[in-house]
């Protein structure tokens, strides 16, 4: 958009400038009609001179509103001071030049042109109004008042600037003509919120409680059954310890008016105030009921409740305020949390996570629920396919954030789509770029063993390298790191190390122990082998299909073949086995 320079910038080269307006001004001139022209002839010259100037300048200013309209504020400027020329005495060209000059930020002209533009026209209240508001810019906060006094005090219908005033006696800190300037217009524009809480506000700048509450009940009674007027007194009340007088209001109301929830609501805070506990939860039950009680209210009241202690009659109330909660507001997202926080806090957490969940998705812009979800997900093992449905989410929604990409690759990692994988983990790193090591070190952990599953093993065990030299102990990385070199047939001394310092840390794991056991059957010590895998069967509830064909393995290489094929046949009906059990099986014999 184009701005007003100042006066200086609008200089043009002078030749240029004094064609232009010779040019122009021979172009109106040729325009006049011929009717007018022969009009003239019965003008004096001087009258005749007169006529034409004055016409010349209509014709500019109409030129300079157009460009003013277009926002080309320097063709408008040219236009309005070329029109000025011909006709000082017309006042809409010295107001148009003082709006310029107020847009300029040059007050001190505008000042002067609002000025004569005010002497040529007085009673032009627009003119008034341009110098207050110049004044106001000004920071003369007392002659702008006085402008609009004199404006208020001329007849006509100005009334309805007494707000204007009103403020400016504000800003002065004239808290008397102030209340005089509110009185006015509450004349004019009746009992109001917007006068009455001004006027309010000012009875208690000037410790007038007592005229604050008859402001405050007249704007009850000329609206009567509008409970924001009446909260709007109890908080008055209340705030200056009348809590038995804010009562008293709010029980009168209720009586007229029984079906307001947000009047029920402030019964309940203050009987809970006065501990009378049986009577605050009747009124809070009722107001939860009523579907005209915003969600978000009653989102904000029950997690109240929920930090408080437990207790019998906490969670009785908690479990009545719910189902009004989950029968009214399922879509409404903070009800959601609400609801989500109370069934985590009980320990429901399938619950809870479905409440989360759909709070999530009607409003994805929460990134700290999205932080609360996912782990929450993962530590309760929901299917990869509904993680990485909110993971996606939250990276669509704060694709800047790290630790959402890392969840995803994680989940698409377990959902063996090692090429998602790779790109969320990728990103991830990218994105977190060294500012917090934890989760670089976890994101590069799941990297590795997603680069092993596309054959980029070599990258692989770089980035399991790296991750040992950052930390040593890390049990992700020696399981994987020994499994995958064991696979390999590679480094296998390495690898027994790994396994070794994991069994040795972790005798129960089912995971490493089985890791272990591999290792040394790939080292050909099938003996050593047999009691860590055994171990890792009784240590494992639900055995996987691998676990059982490494057992069946290891028999089969300790001539135990029976036994072998029974493990065999456990394996060929579950996941993650190698692609030569079916060999094995038909074949009675080890295939590597």
């Amino acid at each position: 958009m184009n701005k007003l320079k100042p006066i200086a910038c609008l200089n043009m080269d002078k030749l240029n400038l004094n064609f232009f307006v010779w040019f122009f001004t021979l172009i109106l001139l040729m325009g006049i009609s011929q009717e007018d022209a022969y009009a003239q002839k019965k003008l004096s010259r001087k009258e005749r001179k007169a006529k034409e100037k004055e016409m010349l300048a209509s014709r500019l200013f109409i030129e300079g509103q157009k460009n003013l309209m277009l926002d080309d504020y320097e063709k408008a400027y040219f236009y309005f001071i070329k029109a000025l020329e011909y006709n000082e005495e017309e006042s809409a060209i010295h107001f148009k030049l003082s709006q310029m000059m107020v847009r300029a930020k040059q007050f001190e002209k505008a000042l002067a042109y609002g000025q004569r533009a005010l002497e040529l026209d007085p009673d032009n209240k627009y003119y008034h109004l341009q110098i207050a508001e110049i004044y106001n810019n000004q920071d003369k906060t007392r002659e702008a008042a006085g402008v609009l006094e004199n404006l208020m005090a001329k007849e006509g219908n100005n009334r309805q600037y007494i707000l204007d005033l009103a403020s400016l006696y504000l800003k002065l800190q004239d808290l008397d003509k102030a209340l005089e300037a509110l009185n006015k217009a509450e004349e004019y524009f009746g009992v109001v919120e917007q006068l009455t809480a001004q006027k309010q506000r000012i009875y208690l700048k000037k410790n007038n409680l007592e005229m604050a509450i008859k402001e405050g009940e007249n704007l009850i009674e000329a609206h009567p059954g509008n409970s924001r007027y009446v909260l709007s007194l109890v908080d008055i009340l209340f705030n200056n310890n009348k809590a038995s007088q804010a009562l008293d209001l709010v029980l009168s109301n209720l009586e007229d008016y029984p079906n307001q929830p947000d009047i029920k609501m402030a019964a309940y805070k203050l009987y809970k105030g006065k501990s009378e506990f049986d009577k605050a939860n009747k009124y809070l039950k009722e107001a939860f009921a009523n579907p005209d009680l915003e969600g978000d209210v009653k989102a904000e009241e029950f997690s109240t409740i929920l930090t408080q202690s437990k207790s019998t009659a906490r969670d009785q109330l908690l479990d009545s305020l719910s189902k009004p909660m989950e029968a009214i507001h399922l879509n409404n997202p903070n009800i959601l949390i609400a609801l989500g926080d109370w069934k985590l806090q009980e320990k429901a957490l399938e619950e809870a996570i479905e409440y989360y969940t759909n709070s999530v998705k009607i409003t994805p812009s929460n990134q700290k629920l999205f932080q609360q979800l996912i782990p929450l997900m993962f530590e309760n093992q929901k299917p990869f396919d509904d993680i990485i449905e909110i993971a996606t989410l939250a990276t669509e929604n704060f694709p800047e954030t790290s630790e959402f990409w890392f969840y995803l690759g994680t989940a698409q990692s377990g959902n063996k789509d090692n090429e998602g994988a790779k790109k969320s983990l990728e990103e991830a790193l990218k994105l977190n770029n060294e500012l917090n090591s934890q989760l670089t070190l976890m994101a590069n952990s799941q990297l590795g063993d997603v680069l092993f599953g596309l054959g980029e093993k070599e990258r692989a065990f770089e980035i399991y390298e790296e991750v040992l030299a950052q930390n040593a102990n890390n049990e992700h990385i020696l399981n994987n790191y020994a499994y995958f070199l064991s696979l390999e047939k590679k480094d296998l001394e390495k690898a027994l190390k790994m396994s070794q310092k994991l069994v040795k840390r972790f005798p129960d794991n089912a995971t490493y122990l089985d890791t272990h056991a591999w290792v040394l059957f790939q080292m050909n010590r099938f003996e050593e082998a047999r009691p860590f895998m055994e171990k890792a069967l009784e240590k494992e509830p639900h055995p996987s299909g691998v676990m059982f064909e490494h057992y069946g393995d290891i028999m089969f290489k300790i001539g135990e073949k029976k036994i072998a094929m029974d493990y065999w046949n456990k394996a060929k009906d579950l996941e993650d086995t190698s692609e030569f059990l079916t060999l094995k099986i038909k074949n009675k014999t080890y295939y590597e």
